[in-house]
């Protein structure tokens, strides 16, 4: 189901058809780096903490990690995760399948300065078996993000 309402997204740019299904799992860094056949840093991670009643989300490369100060300076509080049972409340997706797309309107989405690096990144597509390859300017405007921030290191 969070495939579709991806894939539903992604239809609206073009994109659908540009979305990877594997036979294998891709829920983590390192599996989608290796199912994809690239390097950890282009896998872009959906990070969801908690903010207000929607929550939020930090889309970044596969191969940095949030630093506190950093998302404290940027977002004035201190970053925690959303318990992994309010992740799909909040995002339509399961853990290991998370992304931006098709995302509820109230969940404020960032893209942290670290996808920069790469021409080419692949995000997950809603499942623990997918993604897409799009460049860090096309996931900002299908994602529909609200900025860049760095908040990693």
């Amino acid at each position: 189901m969070s495939l579709e309402i991806a894939k539903a997204h992604l239809r609206k740019y073009g994109k659908e058809e540009a979305v990877q299904e594997f036979a294998v799992s891709s829920a983590t860094v390192e599996l989608a780096a290796k199912a994809v056949g690239t390097e950890p840093g282009r896998i872009a991670k959906s990070l969801t903490y908690q903010f207000e009643d929607t929550g939020l989300m930090i889309v970044a490369a596969g191969d940095v990690r949030v630093q506190n100060r950093l998302f404290k300076a940027t977002f004035g509080m201190k970053a925690r995760m959303l318990p992994p049972e309010e992740v799909p409340e909040k995002t339509n997706h399961a853990v290991g399948g998370v992304c931006p797309f098709g995302v509820p309107e109230a969940l404020p989405v960032y893209l942290d300065e670290s996808l920069k690096a790469y021409d080419i990144i692949y995000p997950a597509c809603g499942s623990a078996n997918s993604c897409v390859k799009l460049t860090p300017e096309e996931l900002y405007e299908i994602a529909g993000a609200k900025g860049w921030v760095r908040v990693t290191e």
